[in-house]
């Protein structure tokens, strides 16, 4: 995720300056059924650091390191706090207890018309619904919120679970290609797949998705 908001909120002026928080009103917390979505900050380090640092997750996302230390987990906050990694980065917490269980966030494209959907959750979260509840709240959140078309998402063609939650999302297939990996440390094969706002209107409920 590419978004550098420090150069932005270089080039605005004072008064704008004087605007507490003005990137965050773009990506307000956002509420499910059983998860809070909100900024990663430093009270998150060892719970990320903890679920992160796990081969099975980080080679079926692209941009993660393996082994994940405190370190990677410290850099991961900053960056996050400095729009370094792209707009709206959130952790994935539980309601009720606001136990860390992942991250989700948007990146947009150069075309100004379309979003990149990406997540990830602790194994010991998997097959419980959280992604696709996690999913579909930011989902909903860029169509309702942005002037995006379209938004996209990948996964690696081994990735059955991932696809699935892509799929109950609304997501349709597009095509196959080949991205970088930086825990495999290659190129890796992914599916594309793309939601688009006409679709996503249609959908009635996502409880019909699931």
């Amino acid at each position: 995720m590419q978004t550098e908001l420090m150069r932005e909120d270089q080039s605005r002026s004072p008064k704008e300056r004087l605007r507490p928080e003005r990137s965050r009103t773009d990506c307000p917390i956002l509420l499910s059924q059983r998860l809070v979505m909100r900024a990663p900050h430093e009270d998150d380090i060892d719970a990320l650091a903890h679920l992160a640092n796990n081969a099975n997750i980080a080679n079926m996302v692209a941009r993660m390191p393996h082994p994940y230390t405190v370190a990677d987990a410290a850099d991961f906050v900053r960056r996050t706090r400095a729009g370094a990694i792209g707009k709206c980065v959130y952790a994935i917490t539980k309601a009720d207890n606001g136990a860390f269980l992942g991250c989700c966030g948007i990146e947009p494209h150069e075309d100004g018309r379309t979003v990149e959907l990406g997540y990830w959750l602790g194994e010991p979260y998997w097959n419980e619904g959280y992604a696709t509840e996690a999913a579909q709240t930011l989902i909903d959140m860029v169509f309702r919120t942005r002037d995006i078309e379209q938004i996209d998402a990948r996964c690696r063609v081994m990735n059955i679970p991932s696809r699935r939650v892509i799929q109950k999302c609304g997501f349709q297939f597009q095509a196959t290609g080949m991205v970088a990996s930086l825990s495999v440390g290659g190129m890796v094969p992914v599916e594309w797949y793309r939601l688009d706002r006409k679709t996503w209107v249609s959908l009635k409920s996502w409880g019909g998705m699931r």
